[in-house]
């Protein structure tokens, strides 16, 4: 990494994409002394990953203590670069973003979405690891949201929820937008809506979808919970059926573990869910259709992950968390969707204290973001990049976990 970012003057600088990577470059002169081992002695003042791909690292003054930024600043205007889903090959499944990184070739990436990381509320029960937002990797839609209060992570601000989403469309520009699932399932003489699909909860009262994507791990937990609380018990009344190739195959009193196989669908009920899915025999015919709809554009996503919006049209969100600091990750938005900005704090010691969620907001919109995103935090929180020419990514930015965590997904950015 030897090429530099040029600098402007030493002050945040808001607008476009030319000033935007001049404040970045700024940041990093402004930064002092990096942390031994942090990154490139060069990335101080920052560097070219790949075409189009820069890294920088800064110092933000905070309300308890001085944190320290990792950011990975997109071209999406440059052919040679795209921004894709980072994902370990099965939603009920975790990897380190950098070995998700280097499986994929991704010359950088940071973490992904909240996740359903522990069970210690429902004894016996295995966390699943699958995401809580919906998520879609290279136009393939891999998961829908789970319910509002059954997410991990901290409360979401008002007017949010677990259907909101990051992503990149097919016109290659980054946006915010809510994915909601539209579905049902079908059979000679009823239909039902879908309630789920490869979620770690389903709704009360709902059948949900399974598919190859969900991988072996139990499908228990996804009848666990309630639409409100996350930690109320299992549900007692559930019932499974397998459908291959369109025809009921099996079915179970409870939910099962596994991987479908291709061409298979587990459903799974729970109370009237499961109650309507028992009257179904083997060999009936069964059609279960899917998609996921966006609330607001019309162009299709080729890449889409969870989390939360904190700043829109350059403006916090209302209610923003202001007390609580911690280690974060958030991306942000600028130039109409043409720049992508990737944040991840330092968790090293001397920076653990991190940022609320009101000062991310901040810091996103002085780096010249309109919109911005909230990524899952503390341990998860990892920035990688890859030297030119290097076998495999760095972790840049010190992640509180050691070793790194196993996370569920992640933003990935890929340059040929």
């Amino acid at each position: 990494m030897q090429k530099r970012v040029d600098t402007l003057g030493r002050r945040h600088i808001r607008g476009g994409r030319t000033r935007l990577l001049a404040a970045l470059g700024v940041a990093g002169l402004l930064a002092g002394t990096a942390l031994t081992g942090a990154a490139p002695a060069s990335a101080a003042s920052g560097t070219e990953v790949a075409p189009g791909v820069t890294y920088t690292e800064f110092d933000i003054p905070a309300a308890k203590g001085t944190a320290h930024a990792h950011v990975l600043t997109v071209d999406l205007r440059d052919p040679h670069v795209r921004v894709d889903l980072l994902h370990p090959g099965a939603v009920g499944a975790r990897a380190t973003v950098s070995a998700m990184a280097d499986a994929g070739g991704a010359v950088g990436g940071v973490n992904g979405d909240f996740f359903n990381i522990t069970e210690s509320q429902h004894p016996g029960v295995e966390a699943t690891g699958a995401a809580v937002g919906p998520a879609i990797a290279s136009g393939h839609t891999l998961k829908a949201a789970v319910p509002d209060g059954q997410r991990f992570g901290p409360a979401l601000p008002p007017g949010t929820s677990t259907r909101d989403v990051l992503g990149v469309g097919v016109d290659r520009r980054a946006r915010l937008d809510s994915l909601a699932l539209d579905g049902s399932v079908r059979t000679r003489d009823d239909s039902v809506p879908l309630g789920g699909l490869n979620q770690y909860a389903l709704p009360v009262g709902s059948v949900g979808a399974f598919t190859p994507d969900w991988g072996s791990v139990s499908r228990v937990r996804a009848t666990c919970g309630t639409d409100t609380q996350r930690a109320a018990p299992c549900s007692t009344d559930t019932y499974e059926v397998t459908v291959r190739h369109g025809r009921v195959v099996a079915a179970a009193d409870t939910p099962g573990s596994g991987a479908p196989a291709d061409g298979t669908t587990v459903l799974v009920g729970r109370e009237a869910g499961a109650q309507w899915l028992r009257k179904l025999s083997p060999g009936d015919p069964v059609s279960v259709h899917h998609r996921l709809v966006a609330a607001d554009s019309r162009v299709p996503f080729r890449f889409a992950v969870g989390g939360y919006p904190v700043l829109r049209d350059g403006a916090p969100l209302p209610g923003l968390d202001a007390k609580t600091s911690a280690v974060r990750t958030a991306a942000g938005i600028a130039d109409g969707g043409r720049t992508l900005v990737l944040l991840a704090l330092d968790g090293a010691p001397a920076y653990r204290t991190g940022l609320s969620m009101a000062e991310v907001a901040t810091t996103m919109a002085d780096l010249g973001t309109d919109d911005a995103f909230s990524l899952d935090g503390g341990g998860s929180s990892t920035l990688v990049a890859r030297e030119p020419g290097a076998a495999k990514v760095a972790v840049l930015n010190h992640p509180t976990d050691t070793p790194e965590r196993a996370v569920a997904n992640g933003i990935g950015v890929f340059s040929r």
